[in-house]
């Protein structure tokens, strides 16, 4: 039995095409062998069927697969389309940009150290005794001066009322001293009146004065914390400009650069794609089913990656600094 299943094979292989043998497949086998181009004609002498190409494809398959071993067997280089090279670097600006803000990081200080001062001369302008330090050192003199003069006159006044009493006969002693008595209290209560308002006026005046230098005091701060407020706002606007053309700028050079990226890596990847092609043609003349097409790497939108660049980094060098409104004490 096993002679004749032998005899049996070599006689079929006898009349297998050219570079075949017999051999067993099952059905998913034989698709597979289709979708690869192979038809499946049946030869004629046995009626069994045979995948090979047909005769017309031969030379175009072997072609195929020298170009697919030489394409498929050589490394892609992608240091051509990868790698820092293709990364733009900060744009000048953006380098002034960071150093101003380096430069500028306490460039504050000075004015809030002078609003510090005016806060604390501020606090010591107020309470009870916030008027001495601006009583004038002369005012007791003037005081001093100003009773002695009045104790002139009123010694005067008395002088006079006794020559009166004198000169007029019939004015006894009683009535006399009485009238004199009477005198210096009027001449004593308006000196101490007098002395009361010279006081007061002082002290008003002082408060006056007061209330001025702390009204003086809390401009001086304010305007120490507006000039730190613009100094940083000023320095940040330009910062924030700068950055922000430079970013612009960048983003410009990357496009260029992701543009270049994008055309070494068409460039590698294009024999693949077109030997696809190539794959692709000879399947569909043979009858068989096409396999799924060659898909190059997906590339970016230079002009998008640009935008974002501009965008993300402008937004950083916009924002470094944002001073808020001060309100200082004292001042509406």
């Amino acid at each position: 039995m096993a002679t004749k299943i032998l005899e049996a094979k070599k006689i079929l292989e006898h009349y297998a095409p050219a570079g075949e043998f017999l051999a067993y497949i099952n059905k998913e086998e034989a698709e597979i062998l289709k979708s690869l181009g192979a038809s499946g004609t049946p030869v004629e002498e046995t009626g069994i069927p045979s995948f090979q190409l047909p005769d017309y494809l031969q030379d175009t398959a072997k072609d195929y697969a020298k170009q697919a071993t030489a394409t498929y067997s050589a490394p892609i280089d992608t240091s051509k389309f990868t790698g820092q090279q293709f990364v733009a670097g900060e744009d000048p600006l953006q380098t002034q940009a960071v150093g101003l803000a380096q430069q500028g990081v306490g460039a504050y200080q000075p004015y809030l150290t002078g609003a510090q001062q005016a806060l604390t001369a501020q606090q010591g302008l107020t309470g009870a005794a916030a008027y001495q330090p601006f009583m004038s050192p002369y005012q007791q003199q003037v005081i001093d001066k100003t009773l002695g003069e009045y104790d002139i006159q009123a010694q005067r006044g008395l002088t006079n009322l006794g020559t009166a009493a004198v000169g007029v006969g019939g004015f006894g002693g009683g009535r006399h001293g009485a009238a004199e008595a009477e005198y210096q209290t009027g001449s004593d209560r308006n000196r101490a009146l007098l002395q009361a308002q010279m006081l007061q006026q002082g002290y008003g005046q002082a408060q006056a004065q007061a209330a001025q230098a702390f009204q003086q005091q809390g401009m001086l701060g304010a305007g120490q914390m507006g000039l730190s407020n613009f100094q940083r706002a000023g320095l940040g606007a330009d910062i924030g400009a700068l950055g922000q053309l430079g970013s612009m700028r960048q983003g410009q050079q990357q496009a260029l650069l992701t543009a270049d990226q994008q055309a070494a890596q068409t460039a590698a990847y294009e024999p693949y794609g077109r030997l696809s092609q190539y794959g692709a043609g000879i399947t569909g003349l043979t009858g068989g089913v096409a396999q799924a097409q060659y898909a190059q790497p997906q590339q970016q939108d230079p002009q998008a990656s640009a935008l974002s660049t501009a965008l993300g980094v402008g937004g950083l060098y916009r924002d470094i600094f944002h001073p808020r409104p001060f309100a200082f004490p004292g001042m509406k």
